[in-house]
């Protein structure tokens, strides 16, 4: 029998430094602390690797298992001087250490004359039938519920969470590397990894208490943070809260494991049993509970999958252990590695309840062996759990406002006082290091540098240039344009703000620009006043649901390549005022008036229209009052900061519903039409288990009253060979143009599931996309009556537009490719059957 623990694995032992180690052997020889590392591979006689064999040091709970490669790496704060190498099916070896430092060890198992009777062994590709692991499985199936917090109506309980980021991989190259001038003193903080082996050095460390309360019967949570301490970034939240929700917190008995914006299969659910391959491997007692060891592994390579072991109790059925390491070949970007580790201690002798939980990746830019990246460590702990206390549903109302700045100027006693595992030396040691190396220049270069590639914006002192990716573009119109702009920025919790930009056109030889700024008066109800003018080149028609953002990005001034003739350009002088305000967490109300000025920037293009009954008159220019109303509400939505912008920290993961209600006045500073519009949109991302992620969104606006083609809701063509959301790549600009329109627009991405199973794909890591998008739309006849631009106003209104679509995403991990097919109107004048779009953008 084996006793498979680890208590030790992921507390990070203390190393002796080369900068300090003369000092401390003059202050005291007591304070060097005893270590043992090993590593190497484990093989068989036939000398093949022996995957999942168990590794301790004698006469400890120290221990770890090899990896699919036979692979392994342990380390301890104790002295040990024997090691034991064990797997059922081979006889148990023990190696003598002869040193403090063992690596790049070969052992060879040797096959067991006889093996446990009571236990069965699979290998390879186990049966569902008869196995003793799987029908262990069912009985935590069939337990799940009566263990964990989910067993009682409330709970509540304390929760410590330590954030780290580390470069690895130090070795001479990197020490020597130039970026490095002026900073060499940070290797003096390189100590090694636990699950890895590898040498690595701490950049960052983020700490938080929080309390957390639940209420079961009402399906609420509330987390209130009580300290938050971090070095080197006390003015970065964004990135802070950024990798908090990198990993969303996760259940092993529900289906899937989501990080990473992936879906993985949960080893313990009732999912697994069709994805991984289950082995009861040992029985012992852990913490005086009688437990069985079951070693699992994928079924197939290249999907989202884990693999290890867990240890379940024989009593309630409740995982006792379990570590979970993603398979070298599994299809997510930029990651080499992901180990999971959970532990669960037993309440009343019945429950058991999570008290720690170890989560690592290792990012690199690829998966080769000796590649260098960055580990990114979460230790969560919990204690102090409380069961059945109720509170009110009010309660768990969620405020608008909530900076809880004392949290973050908590005091040295607080932390003594609030954590729940002491710091080690390395780890303090980050806060000592970090502070020196935030006063270096070569430091803040760098910081600079990640700064502008991740905002787009250069720092100044109390102010950005930027964005810089907008200070080139082209259009028919005006040639080669540029384009210069900032924003003031003193922080991320800035009351106001204010940003503009100028920009010309060398075939126009017009100077254009914007101007907005914005003002938040109450952060409680985040009442917020804004306005600005912009006067520009702008292509009408990309989206059928608008709002007034002075500064929103033009498609006609950053396309570079387009699909025949982009020449339907408008001139814009459009000016804003709005008030905005958030009454309940993520729904805002904002109610805006703007005046526009329409008229063609080009001669090919006309906006004309005419102005009396007898359709005798015409004007070509557009001048236009109008109020709105609108509603948006963004459930589940995470944001960070609390000034008059806030950064949107899980971009992708919730839904939106937008309303807006316009209002068009004629004669109000010589507005020329009266009219009413409607519009509503609906955006619902879909994580859909193992099979992918989708995205649907609904479209639907009419408007009441005869309006020219200047305000009209054309249906969003796209002419560039680019990705463009929510828009129709076969159509060109203006090819429908409807005053009532209902538009859906879905897509799935399979993540690779199915190329998976394909040999000569699989390695490729490809991943395959569908697409479905589909309009029907009207056009009134007074509106077409009072038109004289000379286009064919078209609608969609005999049979829904549709298109459909097939991609493939993750080429070179930052490139997705799609065709395009036209389903019907093919008649229309140079329709086009087919469209090819192209995207890039990292993703994991």
């Amino acid at each position: 029998m084996k006793l498979h623990l680890f208590d030790e694995v992921f507390f990070y032992p203390i190393m002796s430094k080369q900068a300090y180690l003369l000092l401390i052997f003059i202050l005291s020889l007591n304070f060097i602390q005893a270590q043992t590392k090993v590593g190497g591979v484990v093989n068989d006689n036939s000398g093949e690797t022996v995957p999942f064999a168990n590794v301790v040091f004698a006469n400890s709970t120290s221990g770890t298992t090899t990896n699919e490669d036979g692979e392994f790496y342990l380390q301890s704060d104790g002295n040990y001087d024997t090691l034991l190498i064990s797997f059922i099916g081979y006889e148990t070896k023990k190696i003598p250490l002869k040193a403090s430092v063992n690596l790049e060890m070969n052992i060879t198992l040797e096959e067991a004359a006889s093996t446990l009777d009571e236990v069965v062994i699979y290998r390879g590709k186990t049966s569902k039938k008869n196995n003793p692991a799987i029908d262990i499985l069912k009985k935590v199936w069939e337990n799940r519920r009566s263990n964990g917090v989910r067993a009682f109506d409330q709970y509540s309980y304390k929760e410590y969470e330590k954030l780290e980021f580390d470069i690895n991989t130090i070795d001479s190259t990197l020490i020597k590397s130039r970026i490095f001038n002026g900073m060499e003193f940070i290797f003096d903080y390189a100590d090694t990894n636990n699950v890895t082996g590898k040498t690595y050095l701490p950049m960052f460390i983020n700490e938080s208490i929080n309390k957390v309360y639940g209420d079961n019967l009402l399906n609420e949570e509330k987390e209130v943070l009580l300290g938050n301490k971090n070095s080197g970034f006390e003015q970065n939240r964004n990135l802070i809260d950024y990798v908090k929700d990198i990993y969303d917190d996760y259940d092993i008995y529900k289906n899937y494991i989501k990080f990473f914006d992936k879906s993985f299969v949960s080893p313990v659910s009732t999912t697994g049993i069709d994805t991984y391959n289950y082995v009861l491997s040992d029985s012992a007692y852990v913490d005086n509970k009688w437990c069985y060891n079951i070693v699992y592994y994928p079924r197939r390579e290249n999907e989202l999958t884990f693999k290890g072991d867990f240890w379940v109790n024989d009593t309630t059925w409740a995982v006792k252990n379990i570590n979970l390491e993603t398979t070298k070949d599994v299809n997510i970007n930029w990651i080499k590695q992901v180990y999971i580790e959970q532990d669960f201690d037993v309440l009343n002798d019945s429950v058991f309840l999570i008290t720690r939980d170890f989560f690592m990746a290792d990012f690199a830019l690829n998966k080769k062996k000796g590649s260098r990246g960055v580990y990114a460590k979460r230790t969560l702990l919990y204690d102090e759990y409380e069961f059945d206390n109720k509170k009110p549903a009010s309660f768990y109302q969620q405020p608008v406002y909530n900076p809880q700045s004392q949290a973050y100027n908590r005091s040295e006693q607080f932390w003594s006082e609030n954590r729940l595992e002491e710091l080690n030396e390395d780890e303090e040691g980050i806060y000592v290091m970090l502070d020196s190396l935030t006063k270096t220049k070569a430091f803040n270069r760098l910081y600079d540098i990640a700064t502008i590639v991740q905002s787009g914006y250069v720092e100044f002192d109390g102010w950005d240039y930027g964005p810089v990716y907008s200070t080139f573009g082209f259009n028919d119109v005006e040639g080669v344009r540029t384009r210069f702009g900032g924003r003031t920025y003193f922080g991320q919790n800035d009351p106001w703000r204010i940003e503009a930009y100028g920009a010309y056109g060398f075939k126009d030889q017009k100077f254009k620009y914007g101007i907005s700024g914005k003002v938040l008066l109450d952060h409680k109800s985040r009442l917020i006043i804004g306005g600005g003018n912009r006067r520009d080149v702008e292509q009408l028609g990309t989206s059928l649901t608008n709002s007034t953002d002075v500064l929103g990005r033009s498609l006609a001034s950053s396309s570079l390549l387009n699909v025949g003739d982009n020449d339907k350009l408008s001139s814009i002088n459009l000016s804003v005022f709005a008030v905005e305000l958030e009454p309940l967490k993520n729904f805002t109300v904002r109610v805006a008036a703007n005046y526009r000025e329409l008229k063609p920037a080009s001669p090919e293009f006309s906006l004309d229209y005419y102005v009396n009954e007898e359709r005798t008159i015409i004007d070509s220019e557009i001048n236009q009052t109008e109020f709105s109303t609108i509603l948006t509400w963004m459930p589940g939505r995470k944001v960070s900061g609390y000034g008059v912008e806030r950064n949107i920290v899980n971009e992708e993961d919730f839904p939106t519903l937008f309303l807006n209600y316009s209002l068009g006045v004629k004669d109000v500073f010589k507005s020329d039409f009266n009219y009413k519009k409607l519009q509503f949109f609906y955006n619902q991302p879909l994580l859909i288990g193992g099979f992918g992620r989708s995205n649907a969104s609904l479209e639907a606006g009419k408007t009441f009253g005869a309006v020219p083609l200047g305000l009209l809701s054309v249906v969003p063509g796209n002419q560039t060979y680019f990705a463009l959301y929510n828009t129709f790549p076969t159509l060109d600009f203006y090819e429908f143009v409807t005053d009532s329109f209902s538009a859906i627009h879905l897509e799935h991405n399979f993540n690779g599931r199915l190329f998976s199973r394909i040999p000569l794909l699989r390695e490729l890591n490809l991943r395959e996309m569908v697409g479905f998008r589909a309009v029907y739309g009207d056009i009134s006849e007074e509106s077409k009556r009072i038109d004289a631009s000379g286009l064919p106003l078209v609608a969609p209104n005999s049979d829904p537009f549709y298109e459909y679509s097939f991609g493939i995403g993750n080429i070179l991990k930052v490139m997705r490719f799609d065709v395009h097919f036209r389903g019907n109107y093919f008649d229309n004048p140079d329709a086009r059957s087919m469209a090819f779009t192209i995207d890039f953008g990292f993703h994991f």
